[in-house]
């Protein structure tokens, strides 16, 4: 199973920009897609997950300003970040976990990354 993401880039404090992730392999199910950011020198944080069934996680500094989704039918996920700040700038990661199909066996990947810069 392998991730590919897309969307990022830089813009200006305020602004708006979308991410999307795209799983694909042997699927057999994805339980829950997430994103995840990293900047140097400090540990990848959860930004924002969702379950196969809707339910949602998101960091605080997120909330309110962030929206995750999912399209299950097409293994996809997206982030929509709005009144983005320059906190947010980061690398992030589209993860997947789940299980493959036959042979069923558990997976979890995470995608290449892709950078956000947020600044004036």
């Amino acid at each position: 199973v392998q991730l590919q993401a897309s969307g990022g880039g830089s813009v200006q404090p305020g602004g708006s920009l979308r991410l999307s992730c795209a799983a694909s392999g042997k699927i057999g199910n994805i339980n829950t897609m997430g994103w995840y950011r990293q900047v140097p020198g400090k540990q990848r944080e959860l930004v924002a997950t969702m379950t196969h069934t809707g339910s949602t996680d998101y960091a605080d500094s997120v909330k309110g300003r962030f929206t995750i989704s999912r399209d299950n039918a097409k293994n996809t996920a997206g982030l929509q970040m709005s009144s983005l700040k320059p906190g947010d700038t980061a690398i992030y990661y589209c993860s997947a976990e789940g299980f493959t199909t036959f042979p069923v066996r558990d997976f979890e990947v995470w995608g290449q990354g892709t950078q956000v810069t947020v600044s004036s």
